[in-house]
């Protein structure tokens, strides 16, 4: 069987690419750029574009999509991106530190869609909190702040092969159910 993937993130097809292997999944790349909506939540994002990729190739499609959620602004994570290009790493620290409330989470969002509409879909949470100060050898934008729940070292402080199962539960649920789904069950 054969999918395609739609991103470019090295990352993202890494973690990709461990899970669907175990289950005898091709994954294709993606060569079109398609856009990505602005949206409250990582799944409307992900199902919006899955969707639309999917029925544009005339083939099943993944997309995954994330989003940083800070508790204390109380912004939709989507927007983050956006205010990661223009506020400093530093300047987050200070505006956290002045709330007095580190906590936050990624949303993630994995999306297999058919031509057909037919969706499967996952998204859960992975809390986070952010450190004082910026920290790792690649601490750009404010991965260097942020620490994943129980751990004291930046998210840029180890290699991304020791939290790949944390970013690869989505695929693992929606490989899991595209197998059974093609088997039938």
């Amino acid at each position: 069987m054969e999918i395609y993937l739609l991103t470019k993130n090295e990352g993202k097809i890494s973690a990709a690419q461990s899970v669907f292997d175990k289950y005898g999944i091709k994954l294709l790349p993606v060569n079109k750029e398609y856009p990505e909506i602005q949206a409250e939540t990582s799944l409307e994002i992900a199902r919006h574009s899955a969707l639309q990729a999917s029925k544009d190739l005339n083939s099943p499609v993944i997309r995954e999509d994330h989003s940083l959620f800070i508790e204390a602004l109380g912004i939709p994570g989507p927007y983050m991106n956006y205010m990661e290009k223009k506020i400093s790493p530093e300047l987050v620290a200070k505006l956290i530190d002045f709330l007095d409330n580190n906590r936050g989470w990624f949303e993630v969002a994995t999306v297999y869609a058919e031509p057909s509409g037919k969706v499967f879909e996952y998204t859960f949470e992975v809390p986070i909190t952010f450190g004082k100060e910026p920290k790792g050898d690649n601490s750009k934008g404010w991965s260097g702040l942020i620490r994943l729940n129980d751990e004291t070292r930046a998210i840029t402080e180890y290699p991304e092969e020791e939290r790949l199962h944390i970013w690869n539960q989505g695929y693992e649920v929606i490989a899991r159910r595209v197998v059974d789904f093609v088997a039938g069950i």
